[in-house]
């Protein structure tokens, strides 16, 4: 059917002819049983809904008016024009739903060729999310100080430092170190020797801040300020040496050390002593090299402020204690017998009146528990000995409980199997036979030990286990050291007291209590004896 068009107006647009077009409703109602999709009867419904269409007058204005459109534009325009203005923008999609910010990033692998869905012009500029700035939380240099800080501080430079324009001698430097870098005054000189680089003897106002203000030391805390002074500058470790300067300072301001002045060779074993127990305690992997962290961990600097406000130093219990190095230097030169400085295997095996047995001394002297750093083969030297000591007098610490663990574990597999203890009991047995005492069967033995670690796996024993007991150092002393293992069956009541009076007193402090009371005993009677024609002075005698 062919429809002649009609003139429309001219003021009247393409779209709001479609929108004015009359339709009848009743004509679109399919009939009551629809056809199957491409039947013929469904396409002749079809056919006359669109012959009716194109009958309507008005249909007629809006085919010419689109004609004549189509001829004035050259064609193509007409069907651009008649297209949803969301489409003509050029947007290949809609925009994206809103979505958590974990759903909303951006995949790593999306190339730059891919469209950007976040920067389509449909979106709204309020809807896309903002960068989110992160803040700086790395800061090689430390983490500068705030402002009021470091104007407090430099307030309190000015002070310090005021009528010496040339700077600080060393001495003068020491109120510097304690009052204003919160520091023990003994690391005056280190701290003192590190700004004052040319050796000039003073410490200027300005190297001062450049040092511990603009480097940021200042905003650092305690351990990483005194890590920083100690180690050297192409090191991220402390040795024994860095140590040796602090010590020096110590030796010569501490009241309590002004004694020792008068025999500089017993100043340098002190200080050795104090290096030996330091890394002893908390260079636990024994690389002689102490890192930040091993140093965090540790009580070293509670220790040192204690040593720095105590003038009685042997109330510094841990590491700086003269009466702890006392026993520990003469307990090595007791064994050392020619005093060449280096003890083998027949002088440790007298340790402790004979103690412990020839099984474990021969493991300590495999180099099994720590390489020795004497380089005499099959001598121990003093280190080694510093080490020994400690973790035979104070089996409850971390590492002893490693020193005697890897003695024990004969395989190295970092298990102990009943075998390895009953290797190192049959010795112990052998030793009570002897000295008439009762024999205990190893299987009665093995159920004590394990009643005492309370193992995960009761087949086998691992260092874990050890950690969460008390009653390790039992442990250990059941196996091979025959005195202590008497001592705890006995019960003996006055150290059972002795431990309940004064808890925070470790094995180690109690030991080193009592034998330099002894020791001390000792010399005061053979001073008494030389002085009285070798007359023994029976109140001189020790109550032990």
């Amino acid at each position: 059917m062919v429809v002649e068009p009609a003139q429309a107006p001219a003021d009247l647009s393409a779209a709001a002819q479609v929108s004015a077009l009359p339709l009848q409703v009743d004509l679109l109602q399919l009939p009551p049983e629809v056809p199957a999709p491409g039947a013929p009867a469904l396409r002749g419904v079809l056919d006359r809904l669109f012959a009716h269409w194109l009958s309507l007058p008005d249909t007629a204005a809006l085919v010419a008016c689109l004609v004549q459109k189509a001829k004035a534009s050259g064609g193509g325009a007409v069907g651009a024009s008649m297209l949803p203005s969301m489409l003509q923008g050029g947007a290949a999609v809609p925009p994206l739903s809103p979505r958590s910010p974990r759903l909303s990033r951006r995949p790593s692998g999306l190339g730059a060729g891919q469209p950007n869905r976040s920067a389509s012009p449909l979106r709204p500029a309020a809807a896309r999310p903002a960068k989110e700035v992160i803040p700086q939380f790395y800061f090689q240099d430390g983490r500068p100080p705030p402002y009021e800080v470091k104007k407090q501080c430099i307030s309190t430079v000015d002070q310090l430092f005021a009528g010496h324009s040339n700077g600080l001698r060393a001495q003068e430097f020491r109120m510097v170190t304690r009052e204003l870098c919160k520091l023990p005054t003994f690391f005056t000189t280190v701290l003192f020797d590190k700004i004052d680089k040319e050796s000039t003897g003073f410490v200027a106002r300005e190297a001062f801040i450049d040092f511990w203000v603009n480097s940021n030391l200042m905003s650092m805390d305690s351990a990483t300020q005194v890590f920083t002074i100690l180690k050297q500058p192409n090191h991220n470790y402390l040795t024994k040496e860095d140590f040796k300067p602090v010590l020096k300072d110590l030796l010569d301001n501490h009241p309590g050390l002004e004694f020792l002045k008068s025999t500089p060779e017993f100043q340098e074993r002190y200080a050795e002593t104090v290096v030996y127990r330091i890394f002893y305690c908390l260079n636990r992997i024994g690389s002689g090299h102490l890192s930040l962290r091993e140093l965090k961990r540790g009580n070293l600097l509670s220790a040192l402020r204690h040593a720095d406000d105590e003038e009685d130093i042997n109330k510094v219990l841990r590491y700086f204690s003269y009466e702890h190095f006392y026993v520990i230097y003469c307990k090595f030169w007791e064994l050392d017998t020619d005093h060449d400085f280096l003890i083998d295997k027949e002088n440790l095996i007298k340790y402790g009146n004979h103690a412990l047995t020839y099984r474990i001394v021969d493991r300590i002297f495999s180099e099994v528990p720590r390489k020795f750093t004497s380089k005499a083969e099959g001598k121990m030297g003093y280190e080694d000995f510093v080490h020994f000591i400690l973790s035979e007098e104070d089996k409850s610490t971390g590492a002893s409980q490693e020193y005697w663990f890897k003695c024990i574990d004969l395989d190295g597999n970092g298990i102990l199997t009943h075998n390895e203890l009953q290797f190192f009991f049959e010795e112990q047995l052998h030793r009570m036979e002897c000295m008439a005492q009762e024999p205990v069967l190893f299987e009665d033995i093995l159920c004590q030990l394990i009643d005492m670690i309370g193992p995960e796996n009761e087949s086998y024993l691992t260092l874990k286990d050890f950690r969460r007991c008390k009653l390790s150092g039992h442990f250990f002393n059941i196996l091979f050291n025959v005195n202590k293992f008497m001592a705890f069956e006995a019960r003996d009541p006055f150290l059972i007291r002795q431990m309940r009076e004064e808890p925070s007193l470790t094995d180690w402090d109690r030991f080193a209590r009592r034998e330099y009371v002894r020791l001390a005993m000792e010399e005061d009677g053979e001073d008494a004896s030389n002085a009285s024609g070798d007359v023994w002075d029976e109140s001189l005698e020790s109550p032990f």
